[in-house]
């Protein structure tokens, strides 16, 4: 089992043992003073972590979010993490998104589309320490390669893939058999694992810069 990033810990809640961070509430999740837990079912990032999979999320990372939504995960990311860039591209997801942000300094929500990286450069630092995407689209790999140019040397990319958002018609296996053949042409794959346990037809991949 991995090491859990500084800031993130696991608590007890409801008499049941959770991961958790420090922030105010986002998404309706239980708190604990000014702990509030992390729910991996609706969080592929959470879901990496509760299988152990080696993020090398540490604490105090610089973080490039992609497909931020409403905020339920980039809000937790903003708890422990460093400057967060948060990219959702829907309007209305994105006015939760901003009011997430409200109680954390450190949350910088983009009203941008992740497919074009082109159009928020000017606002995101270069080598940031991590990408964490989450994007609902075809051409899963093709966004994180596009994205690649903001990520530092030894940085991190962790992507959890959607079968169902490439080819609702194809077998998964195959799916992210796909995926990961075409970003092996600009990343290092160093781990690959199903989330299954919490979200079926999902694929978390953590990867390194070529």
């Amino acid at each position: 089992m991995s090491d859990l990033p500084a800031g993130v810990e696991r608590r007890e809640f409801d008499g049941i043992e959770r991961l958790a961070t420090r922030g105010e509430p986002v998404y309706g999740e239980p708190t604990d003073g000014e702990w509030r837990a992390w729910n991996p079912n609706r969080s592929k990032l959470g879901a990496m972590l509760e299988l152990g999979m080696e993020t090398a999320l540490e604490g105090d990372e610089t973080v490039l979010y992609l497909g931020a939504a409403s905020g339920t995960t980039v809000s937790h990311v903003a708890d422990f993490a460093g400057p967060t860039y948060a990219v959702e591209f829907a309007a209305r997801p994105a006015r939760d998104l901003l009011e997430a942000a409200e109680s954390r300094d450190r949350l910088f929500p983009l009203l941008k589309d992740a497919r074009k990286p082109e159009s928020y450069a000017h606002v995101v630092e270069s080598d940031v320490d991590v990408i964490v995407q989450d994007v609902a689209t075809r051409g899963q790999a093709r966004v994180a390669l596009e994205n690649r140019r903001f990520l530092a040397e030894d940085g991190r990319l962790l992507l959890a893939v959607k079968a169902r958002s490439e080819d609702v018609t194809r077998d998964p296996d195959a799916v992210f058999e796909d995926v990961r053949e075409e970003l092996e042409e600009g990343y290092e794959i160093l781990e690959g694992g199903r989330l299954e346990s919490y979200h079926a037809d999902h694929l978390g991949i953590v990867a390194q810069p070529e």
